[in-house]
């Protein structure tokens, strides 16, 4: 492991702290390529207007249309918490902005796959539909929209993945990923995508007379959801995905946030007047994401409808109890994966250049999560698979795949899938994280194979674990006040929360729940806790930890406390 401090440009940090941002705060968001104080500006007026994106005035007159007409409409979700909250969105929006008949579908896990089907279609179809508006998918379902459209349907694809080589044949695509689409902000969620969306159609709504700017429905109580969703989906915080996060944010801990929103905050134990994106991204994503691995994500979806505080505080319950259930089999699989994935290679041998597991008895609706440990354990491109519970899918494996920097998983999956034809007969994703469906018989082939591509894209740098901090912290800097501060702005993928490294001495140590260290540290003169969650090896007298900062709070007293994230030994 290599522990490396970030850069600082000395100009960008200075024009900051003369514009009165904090010295540490100045100096982080330097680190992180912010210039100038401007670009820290989350008001809602900096967001990117939405004219920039391709289809979308289509897709607003597409909409407008329909509820100018009374047509029934059909959201067709995902299965995670991004489709759940890019759902919940649309349906709130699409009522807010005079939709009358408007209703939704997500996909089974198991039984549909992802996408758009063309089984799904046809469902969608017999339900009345007149147009279908997909969130966070479609892009890749040629098929699925091709049907629809066969049986009389018009389309809306809403979509924030990476396109194949064909694109659907939707009456309108709003997607930043699509070809031609000059939209700044590639990194948008799903529930962003369809946020703006909903802008653009207010907009086509008030230019045709439903109402003025002084009337209008307001969008903001959305942000909450939209915020939630972005965080989840752990999409790369841009500037305006900051902006977005920002906002709702705000109105949650003012106590504007939808009565699920609410819920979620109780049931996981969190308090809303000091909402974090932590919050989103380790407390109600997860119990959200819970309800589409083990269970129906319509409860997820509900939750985050119902304006009923009590029947809210019911369904929170019900996911907090299914995300308890998805921790205890995540459990079970993670030890069983791992010692598969350490039997790949000899003890004391490097692990091999990506790593892919199978187990008859692994659960398919947490493959995701088990890859991702996985990954963080051995730092290499993993996959894990089960077998597919859908039916007619008999012997096919579905597969989860999570990345480190420097292997895009999705184009690594075009390039197994052009060399050996057949082994894969679907697969999608991003550049981190990927999903794909394994013909029969061929996790052995597949195995090699992606091993084979690891071995021509990664060099040794790129197989070596780095942990990029922020360098020191300064004493004065080690108080709760301002560790409050930092935990108050946003943080995420590709805006990476504050980690600071240094030597510090170990003054004891000790083992808590079998399987995380408890530490009391020196650091610069003065004595701190610390705590290294998953890690039981004992450390030395001295040594140079990489940590984030949190407040533990005990009788009254609010204390600092180091998360430790990593050591160089």
């Amino acid at each position: 492991m290599n522990i490396v401090a970030r850069q600082v440009p000395p100009r960008a940090a200075w024009a900051l702290e003369q514009a009165g941002v904090h010295p540490l705060l100045a100096r982080l968001y330097a680190a992180r390529g912010v210039l100038s104080h401007d670009e820290l500006d989350d008001g809602l007026s900096r967001l990117l207007p939405p004219a920039g994106l391709k289809g979308i005035t289509d897709a607003a007159r597409l909409l407008a249309d329909a509820i100018a007409a009374q047509q029934r409409i059909c959201i067709v979700a995902d299965y995670d918490c991004d489709g759940a909250t890019a759902c919940a969105v649309a349906l709130r929006g699409l009522r807010l902005l005079g939709a009358l008949q408007v209703d939704y579908l997500v996909p089974d896990r198991v039984v549909d796959g992802y996408g758009l089907t063309e089984s799904i279609a046809r469902r969608v179809k017999e339900r009345g539909t007149d147009l279908l508006v997909t969130v966070d998918n479609g892009i890749a379902s040629v098929d699925g929209v091709a049907e629809a459209k066969a049986l009389g349907l018009a389309v809306l694809v809403t979509d924030h993945h990476l396109p194949g080589e064909q694109l659907p044949t939707a009456d309108a695509i709003v997607n930043p990923n699509q070809p031609g689409c000059s939209f700044e902000s590639k990194a948008m969620a799903g529930v962003g995508v369809m946020f703006y969306v909903l802008l653009a159609l207010r907009s086509e709504l008030r230019a045709r007379g439903a109402f003025d700017k002084s009337t209008q429905p307001r969008l903001e109580p959305l942000l909450p959801l939209v915020a939630l969703g972005t965080v989840a989906d752990v999409v790369r915080l841009d500037a305006n995905n900051r902006r977005l996060v920002a906002q709702g944010l705000k109105r949650i801990r003012a106590g504007h946030a939808p009565a699920g929103i609410a819920a979620l905050f109780s049931a996981a134990g969190r308090r809303m007047d000091a909402a974090t994106s932590f919050d989103f991204g380790f407390a109600l994503g997860p119990r959200i994401n819970a309800a589409g691995r083990l269970s129906d994500m319509s409860l997820g979806i509900e939750c985050l409808l119902t304006d009923d505080a009590g029947h809210a505080a019911r369904l929170a319950t019900q996911l907090d109890a299914i995300n308890r259930e998805r921790r205890e089999i995540e459990g079970g699989m993670r030890e069983q994966a791992l010692l598969m994935a350490e039997n790949l290679f000899a003890e004391g041998a490097e692990p091999p250049p990506a790593v892919s597991v199978f187990d008859a008895e692994f659960h398919e609706g947490v493959v995701g999560i088990v890859a991702s440990r996985i990954k963080d354990k051995l730092h290499r491109p993993t996959f894990v698979f089960a077998n597919s519970g859908a039916p007619g899918a008999e012997g096919q494996l579905k597969g989860s795949g999570r990345s480190i920097a420097g292997f895009h998983l999705r184009d690594a999956l075009d390039l197994v899938a052009k060399r050996h034809p057949g082994v894969l007969l679907k697969f999608g994703g991003h550049a981190m994280a990927a999903g794909c469906t394994l013909a029969a018989g061929q996790f052995t082939v597949f195995e090699q194979a992606l091993a084979q591509v690891a071995r021509e894209w990664l060099d040794a740098a790129a197989l070596t674990r780095r942990i990029d901090t922020d360098g020191t912290l300064a004493s004065e800097y080690c108080r709760a006040d301002l560790v409050d501060t930092l935990l108050r702005e946003v943080w995420g993928q590709g805006f990476a929360p504050p980690t600071f490294s240094e030597e510090v001495e170990v003054l004891s140590q000790r083992l808590v729940g079998e399987k995380h260290l408890s530490l009391k540290l020196r650091h610069q003169g003065r004595p701190v806790d610390g705590i290294w969650f998953g890690h039981t090896e004992p450390l030395p007298g001295r040594v140079l930890l990489a940590f984030r900062l949190d407040v533990n709070e005990w009788k009254g007293e609010r204390r600092v406390q180091f998360l430790v994230e990593g050591a160089q030994l």
